[in-house]
């Protein structure tokens, strides 16, 4: 697979093995892999998937046409740097060009992709209240989300404190016309336990198709394990097509 203009072999591949969470050395121990999408990872080769068996439910937000021919499921986390790699870039440890703006343009707003987002809130409390708050502004405001989503992984600082506990997350809400943070923040004390179960039920199936970590992808019959490059969504989607 060719890396990107300017790009460099060696950051084709970036993931987040659970074992360096735990070590709280996510960037410094990061692992950078070569190799194309869907090739090995440090641990042997990648288990097979399909979209076909990954579930598509309501409580899942979702971006493009219904019916667009691809389908591209993200398991992430707010918190995580490499998944705002993706998002936004903006991590100068992960100098990769984030892949999400050119998908959602070239892809999503042609009709031929649609994005499934989908909880793997593992990297603590900050984690988990921006997940349930994801599921809240859903629920109130789908039409709101993608641009709510956006400016959650902008706003992403350090990993653990700073950005990313509830008075936070509120303010920034607060900041985008058309989102009630009075009534997104009793949506999430109404229905908490309800999307902890959701958010746990996302997880457990990313965990049952190889996912370990955020962020992870799948399309077709490709996992994409990591922070890859954009060149990799971008066959794996074409191929489709």
């Amino acid at each position: 697979m060719p890396t990107q203009e300017g790009g460099s072999d060696v950051l084709q591949k970036l993931s987040i093995p659970i074992s360096i969470v735990i070590a709280g050395a996510l960037i410094a121990g990061a692992v950078y892999f070569s190799g194309g999408a869907g090739g090995g990872q440090a641990n042997g080769e990648l288990p097979p998937v399909d979209i076909k068996d990954v579930k598509i439910a309501a409580h899942n937000p979702v971006i493009g046409d219904a019916n667009a021919p691809v389908t591209l499921a993200y398991w992430f986390d707010y918190q995580c740097p490499f998944c705002k790699a993706v998002d936004t870039g903006g991590i100068p440890e992960i100098p990769i060009e984030p892949a999400m703006p050119t998908l959602v343009r070239d892809y999503v707003e042609t009709g031929k992709l649609k994005i499934v987002f989908k909880d793997y809130a593992f990297l603590g409390e900050d984690s988990e209240t921006a997940a349930l708050y994801k599921h809240a502004v859903w629920e109130l405001y789908p039409a709101k989300f993608y641009e709510w989503h956006e400016a959650m992984f902008k706003a992403q600082d350090e990993e653990h404190g700073g950005f990313g506990n509830e008075t936070s997350i509120l303010a920034l809400i607060r900041t985008i016309p058309g989102l009630d943070a009075n009534a997104l923040k009793a949506k999430v004390a109404e229905k908490r336990e309800q999307y902890l179960a959701l958010m746990a039920e996302d997880q457990a199936e990313g965990a049952s198709f190889g996912i370990s970590g955020t962020p992870g992808f799948i399309t077709g019959k490709t996992l994409i394990p990591g922070a890859d490059d954009l060149s990799a969504f971008k066959a794996a989607i074409d191929a489709q097509l």
